[in-house]
């Protein structure tokens, strides 16, 4: 497995491998790994990639004031044991002075879907997702890159990133991981423990109550988001934030009645604020 530190060595990398006519498959991250992270390489095979490429990078521009920036978990050599267990060939792992060189000015912000939801309440977040993003996709240059769905926000403002600066990347949705108990993997679930770590699942089973109700028959999204409401506020652990329905695709709020649906959840949990999402549909969950 390669380690790659700078964007030339990167770019280098890439370029090398496209030449050859291998297909470059990528899905970053910011560490602590967990199985929801190691089952994203997986896929990637299964897109057909010949090369299988990771980052880890805890992107600074992405924190707001008073986030967890500093105490973000960080165990790089773990992180490494998993990626070359998972069969990853190369890891790209630049410095802060590498993606933000002295006297750096340009972002990319994605204007619409990035309102609302988190971005109502982290503000210039997705501004340092959507920049950062930009930044591996041009270091790594992959043909396929793939992102949690758990981060449903997060993976609308990169495919329309994507789609309007024609990168010309397949961007792949992936499940959501679950612990055995229903709790979404998450590095931040490492703040959990005792009685937090319990009262975390209000977050999950606030969705599942919902898709209960709407396999029952429930098709009216302001229903389905109050039940998930409902839930979070029953936990006196949990500072909830927000319960909403959303359209799958283009993240607009969803009102009327309707057959497919994506319910969106965030809270506080103890030092945590942890986000998890379901989408509904007809036929089935998604």
């Amino acid at each position: 497995m390669e380690l790659l530190r700078t964007p030339v060595e990167m770019r280098g990398w890439a370029d090398a491998r496209r030449r050859e006519g291998r297909r470059i498959g990528f899905a970053p991250t910011m560490g602590c790994l967990h199985a929801g992270h190691l089952s994203l390489y997986g896929i990637l095979r299964d897109r057909g990639c010949d090369e299988v490429t990771a980052s880890i990078f805890v992107n600074p521009t992405q924190f707001g004031p008073g986030e967890d920036f500093e105490k973000y978990p960080r165990d790089e050599a773990s992180d490494l044991s998993l990626l070359r267990e998972a069969g990853v060939g190369a890891v790209y792992l630049p410095g802060v002075a590498d993606m933000y060189p002295e006297g750096s000015q340009t972002v990319v912000d994605v204007t619409g879907v990035s309102k609302g939801l988190c971005g109502d309440r982290r503000p210039g977040h997705f501004q340092g997702v959507a920049t950062v993003v930009a930044k591996l996709f041009n270091a790594v240059r992959p043909h396929v890159a793939v992102f949690g769905e758990k981060d449903f926000q997060q993976l609308a403002v990169i495919r329309r990133m994507a789609r309007d600066l024609d990168f010309g990347i397949e961007i792949v949705g992936a499940p959501i991981f679950r612990e055995d108990d229903g709790l979404a993997m998450s590095s931040r679930n490492r703040y959990l423990d005792g009685a937090d770590r319990i009262a975390a699942l209000c977050l999950s089973r606030g969705l599942f109550r919902a898709a209960g109700l709407f396999g029952a028959g429930e098709r009216d999204p302001l229903a389905l988001a109050a039940a998930v409401r409902s839930e979070v506020e029953g936990e006196p652990r949990a500072t909830f934030e927000y319960a909403e329905a959303r359209n799958p695709e283009t993240l607009f709020p969803v009102t009327p009645p309707t057959g497919r649906v994506t319910l969106l959840v965030a809270a506080r949990v103890g030092p945590a604020r942890l986000i998890d999402n379901i989408t509904l549909q007809e036929g089935g969950q998604q």
